[in-house]
């Protein structure tokens, strides 16, 4: 009797596990998210692109947020089902978040208010406390346009306060599952009745790619498919995902559950064929997209800074057309990679060797 207990608490701890083809390192979502910091910047330089092929493009670009929103999903769902009934749970899933996020986050919050004449904007009125618990984005508050970004980061950090301790104690797959869907159901219902209370970066309205990839993570734990059915459906999910956003959901309250599936899809797919010579995934492991992975916080936090410092250089290119403009882009560019590799390899990378502590 005793013996079969054994075997039943072996089997639902075995349940939740990462497939044996699926390394823990998987180099080609550094791609991915170099390619969404990419998007979040041109779409930035948008004003500036007018008149040039990359315009369209660039109007899509706000979307790389979320890219990072179902990045983010896979990856931090996947630690805390591999972590579920480790000691120390809390503990160093926590401590582990707050050395990636908090000092780089820190960092942008002092140089925008210490030097507040350049980076803070007279109509800017959220006070300090909402940067300290992370809800800026809930607030109808108007934050300095430098540090506008840290509304998505401050989604990730509530949803993340709130999964872990579900991802603890639920413990059941399809109960996680239950949760995630009605994530996915509940955000466009709220984007459709536009209450006034929530603001357009509301996290109860931006859950879809960060419940669409802890999805992802959950499934790969869950489910005993084969990499070739991933693949498969990955590929559904593209071409659902994305066709759905160009046509009939496209300026909707559905349109961001459609790039969120279309997202999913392009995760899933660099997921499943990891390691593969194919050149979608060469160019996800290698060259400039996968830097940009590396340095992505970095940059995502600072580029505005960035835009507002050289401010100067655009007015002074402003009399050249679109000349000018590529120049202002081209600029922005070179000084904001400047400025977020030397942040990840003189301040982040160091800072994160403390992870090994926890």
């Amino acid at each position: 009797m005793q013996g079969r207990h054994t075997e039943a608490a072996a089997g639902k701890l075995e349940a939740v596990q990462r497939p044996p083809w699926l390394s823990a390192r998987i180099p080609e979502l550094d791609g991915l998210r170099g390619l969404a910091v990419l998007g979040v910047f041109f779409y930035h330089c948008r004003t500036r692109l007018v008149g040039t092929p990359m315009y369209g493009t660039s109007l899509w670009g706000w979307s790389g947020v979320t890219l990072f929103f179902v990045l983010s999903g896979f990856l931090i769902t996947a630690i805390l089902l591999e972590s579920q009934n480790e000691p120390n749970y809390f503990r160093n899933f926590y401590a582990r978040r707050a050395l990636r996020i908090w000092p780089v986050y820190v960092l942008v919050l002092v140089v925008c208010y210490g030097k507040a004449d350049w980076f803070v904007d007279p109509h800017a009125n959220a006070p300090w406390w909402v940067y300290v618990f992370f809800v800026q984005n809930l607030f109808h508050f108007l934050l300095p346009s430098a540090i506008g970004p840290t509304w998505s980061l401050a989604i990730e950090e509530q949803y993340y306060f709130l999964w872990a301790p579900i991802v603890r104690f639920l413990k059941r797959p399809w109960l996680l599952a239950v949760v995630l869907i009605a994530a996915l159901i509940a955000s466009p219902l709220l984007r459709l009745h536009h209450h006034g209370w929530i603001t357009p970066t509301h996290t109860l309205t931006h859950l879809d790619g960060i419940a669409m990839g802890s999805l992802i993570a959950l499934g790969l734990h869950t489910l005993a498919l084969d990499r070739r059915m991933w693949l498969i459906i990955g590929c559904f999910s593209i071409g659902i995902g994305f066709s759905a956003a160009s046509s009939f959901t496209a300026g909707t309250a559905f349109l961001d559950c459609a790039l969120s599936t279309g997202y999913a899809g392009t995760v899933l797919l660099a997921i499943a064929s990891t390691g593969s010579r194919s050149p979608l995934n060469w160019l996800l492991r290698r060259g400039p997209l996968p830097f940009y992975g590396k340095i992505s916080y970095g940059l995502y936090m600072t580029h505005i800074f960035v835009f507002i410092y050289f401010g100067w250089f655009d007015v002074k290119m402003d009399v050249h057309g679109i000349a000018g403009n590529l120049a202002v882009v081209a600029l922005r560019l070179v000084a904001c990679t400047a400025l977020a590799t030397a942040l990840w390899y003189g301040f982040e990378s160091r800072i994160l060797r403390l992870k090994r502590y926890f």
